[in-house]
């Protein structure tokens, strides 16, 4: 085994084991003195017909992904929602199997294998889409807060430095898409005085595909094209968590779950085990309690919609994985195809004009 390939072995053997780390804190605030029969008692009364409505409308948000993908793609190459919908299935399939949310790099590698769009290029749609969640996320707080107010500290604390990271995110991104020649410049220059010229000439070339999957940022329209698909699949996937809510005995507004819908999924960029474990329940908890849900309640509910929002497209995830002749090992190989952009210059992209 050669020095490379231990010290990536131990790289994501740690990342394991902090995401494990993570995911059993969170676990343990969240369950801490609750009664486990209790918990388990309210997740076998369920009533199936609301469940799996809510489990059927979760994937209307995902091809609402799809299609806001589709979008994103078109300046780089236009790929139909009709292909692209199992490779993003099978991008959330990995997030949900894998750690760190692999299942995006997996999602690029297998557009790359498909459709011959270069990974650091989709990638970077992806930082975008990410950024665009965050910002929805956020929206749906404020506009929640006339109707659902929270006295919560860590719920303040929470929106607060959230609201910091995405709206800082999203103006460097905006910057870095508005003046692509200023910012070629720069990194032209950073490359060449730190690299070697046969790797600047490369790391170059990595960095212009990444601008290219910037370059729906520069059009107002695009702008609004990106928010208003990203405001439809965050407004479909609460209506999922409406409709398992019914399913359980208690009620809140719709406001209150616009709420959980954002401190939950802002929550699950922390790192943790696969599937968010701990980290989308133990928010979802507490937001409800909050809101004088009952705790075992509020637990029963948050674990079956966890296991709601994992299952289906999990296992749709894994029968895409097997039409398209892919396996276990290609996760080990997105990884490595990541690195191996940053070593060599991807082929180029032609670049299409948009409709």
């Amino acid at each position: 085994m050669t020095k490379r390939s231990a010290l990536r072995i131990a790289r994501q053997w740690g990342a394991v084991l902090l995401g494990l780390a993570v995911s059993l804190v969170f676990l343990y605030v969240g369950l801490r003195g609750l009664e486990l029969d209790d918990v388990w008692e309210g997740m076998r009364g369920v009533h199936l017909g609301w469940l799996t409505t809510g489990a059927a409308i979760y994937f209307f948000a995902v091809w609402g992904r799809t299609w806001r993908w589709h979008y994103l793609l078109r300046s780089i190459k236009p790929v139909p929602p009709g292909r692209l919908f199992p490779i993003v299935v099978i991008g959330y399939m990995g997030n949900n199997v894998y750690p760190f949310r692999a299942g995006e790099v997996i999602r690029a590698y297998v557009l790359r294998r498909d459709e011959q769009v270069s990974m650091s290029a989709s990638l970077a749609t992806i930082l975008v889409e990410r950024i665009f969640d965050g910002l929805v996320m956020l929206i749906f707080v404020f506009v929640a807060l006339p109707f659902a107010d929270f006295k919560e500290r860590w719920l303040r604390d929470v929106v607060f430095f959230s609201t910091l990271l995405f709206w800082g995110a999203f103006l460097v991104f905006l910057i870095m898409a508005l003046r692509p020649d200023q910012m070629r410049r720069l990194y032209t220059a950073v490359f060449d005085r730190l690299l070697p010229a046969r790797l600047s000439e490369k790391a170059k070339g990595l960095a212009d595909h990444f601008m290219q999957g910037l370059d729906n940022l520069r059009r107002p329209r695009d702008l609004i094209m990106t928010l208003v698909s990203s405001v439809f699949i965050w407004l479909t996937e609460t209506t999922k968590y409406w409709f398992v809510m019914h399913a359980f005995n208690f009620e809140v507004s719709f406001f209150v779950l616009m709420v959980m819908t954002a401190v939950v999924n802002l929550a699950t960029t922390l790192p943790s085990s696969p599937g968010y474990v701990g980290t989308f329940d133990t928010p979802g908890i507490k937001v409800l309690t909050a809101y004088g849900v009952r705790e075992t309640v509020a637990a029963s509910y948050t674990l079956v919609l966890h296991a709601a929002l994992w299952l289906p497209i999990t296992l749709l995830g894994f029968f895409f994985l097997y039409r398209k002749g892919l396996g276990w090992r290609d996760f080990a190989r997105a990884r490595e195809a990541v690195d191996g952009e940053a070593l060599r210059q991807a082929p180029p992209v032609e670049r299409e004009d948009t409709i």
